[in-house]
């Protein structure tokens, strides 16, 4: 632990997508007590998978960090082992923040770090199964009021320790406050990768999307993309909307873009955000842009936009090309950590002063998680083999330690690696769709 203030620290981001990444790092420089940008030495680690952040994606998010490697999950807790990190931010999904909280304290550190965690975005689903994954790190960040009950509740109604709860917000939101200007016109589709899922409900809202364009000719309309084809994010996109957008009869309008790139970025420019329940809604309604959240394939947990219920922000495509604006409702709003009255600069505040507390610990309490071998006899074995570590923690035989490999080696390993994913991706995006179509006939 720093012995100081003036001191810096030492934090360590691991991370499975680019999203994540970006809720990781930016968490971390959020919530970590300092007083200069120096404060912080800043380690980001990629956890090897499908969804490996590509340079493009990582620089889109532009964190700074002192070093950014790749590694497996034994990888990371051999570098936690050997380097005096003071805090970890476990950007990941809920199982291998499972995994990673029972490598962690299967080390026994006799100083060990602080743990980090959270979502990154809007928790719509599995939230009992994501929260209990989540359970045994020292800080699970919620990303506004709602949340931090809901949370709670969760834990309470197990009977696991729920202090380690702490509101916060969502650390990428930011940008100035939205102004129309004069002549400038533009709509903005916010895709996400896997909602919704079907060919048919996704032809349906680009086909929709372009024909605003057409019924609008002087509106610049653009659909913002995740990412380009070949890369993955957080979930897996098997009908890419580029793929759709050629097939689409007609061809595109003059006026119709795709676009990628920053969210922040687009936002600058846009004057209606439109999507089914895009984390992009509370970036857009943080900075007060009118934003839209879709109803034409329904208000179902599935999609995610039964989260928006109460909002305000509920409406379709039909009142849309008729010129509808919908209005957020302020109570709302106040609720859900957008912080659109002016409150971002405080919104850090509890978990800046939770991580500093526990820092000034001259010791912490063992890593506990509610799910252990007593507890969940038949999920958590399954959930640390995944990532190649035993019941107790400890790494599975034959995942021991390698030797570093380097020069010729390590350039024919990256490419065959990046091979094998190409491969993967193919497979998600070509062949599965192929396969399911088969099987429907």
């Amino acid at each position: 632990m720093p012995s100081s203030t003036s001191e810096a620290v030492r934090v360590a981001v691991l991370a499975d997508s680019d999203t994540r990444w970006k809720w990781g790092a930016l968490t971390a420089r959020r919530i970590t007590p300092n007083d200069t940008p120096d404060s912080i030495e800043l380690s980001g680690f990629l956890l090897r998978g499908r969804a490996t952040p590509t340079a493009r994606q990582l620089a889109e998010v532009g964190v700074q960090v002192d070093e950014l490697r790749e590694v497996t999950a034994n990888e990371f807790l051999r570098a936690v082992k050997d380097d005096a990190y003071d805090v970890i931010v476990l950007a990941l999904v809920g199982g291998a923040v499972q995994a990673l909280l029972h490598g962690l304290a299967a080390l026994k550190m006799p100083l060990r770090p602080v743990v980090v965690t959270g979502y990154v975005g809007v928790v719509y689903e599995k939230l009992a199964d994501g929260l209990l994954l989540r359970h045994g790190a020292d800080v699970v960040l919620a990303n506004s009021r709602h949340d931090v009950d809901r949370f709670r509740a969760v834990y309470e109604g197990v009977g696991a320790d729920a202090s380690s709860v702490t509101e916060a917000a969502l650390p990428f939101l930011g940008g100035a406050p939205y102004r129309p200007e004069a002549g400038r016109d533009t709509v903005v589709f916010a895709a996400q990768p896997s909602v919704p899922e079907s060919r048919a409900h996704r032809t349906h809202l680009l086909r929709r999307l372009v024909e605003h364009a057409r019924l609008h000719p002087g509106r610049e309309v653009l659909l913002k993309l995740r990412s380009r084809p070949g890369e993955h994010t957080t979930h897996l996109e098997e009908l890419p909307y580029q793929k759709l957008a050629e097939k689409l009869p007609g061809g595109l309008p003059p006026n119709f873009r795709l676009v990628y790139g920053n969210m922040g970025e687009v936002l600058d420019r846009t004057d209606l955000l439109v999507t089914v329940s895009s984390t992009a809604a509370l970036e857009s309604l943080h900075r007060g842009v009118p934003t839209a959240i879709l109803t034409d394939l329904g208000v179902r947990e599935a999609l995610g936009n039964h989260h928006f219920l109460g909002s305000g922000l509920l409406t379709s495509w039909d009142r849309l090309d008729g010129g509808h604006r919908p209005v957020p409702d302020q109570d709302w709003l106040s609720k859900q950590g957008v912080a659109a009255d002016g409150t971002y600069d405080t919104a850090f505040d509890m978990a800046r002063e939770r991580v500093s507390l526990l820092l000034e610990k001259p010791e912490l309490p063992p890593i506990t998680p509610y799910y252990t071998p007593a507890t969940a006899p038949g999920y958590l074995p399954g959930i640390l083999a995944r990532h190649h570590l035993g019941a107790d923690g400890t790494p599975l035989q034959g995942s021991a330690q390698t030797a570093e490999i380097s020069g010729v080696r390590r350039v024919v390993r990256d490419a065959v690696r990046e091979v094998a994913r190409g491969a993967y991706r193919h497979g998600v995006q070509r062949v599965a769709p192929v396969i399911r179509r088969m099987g429907q006939l």
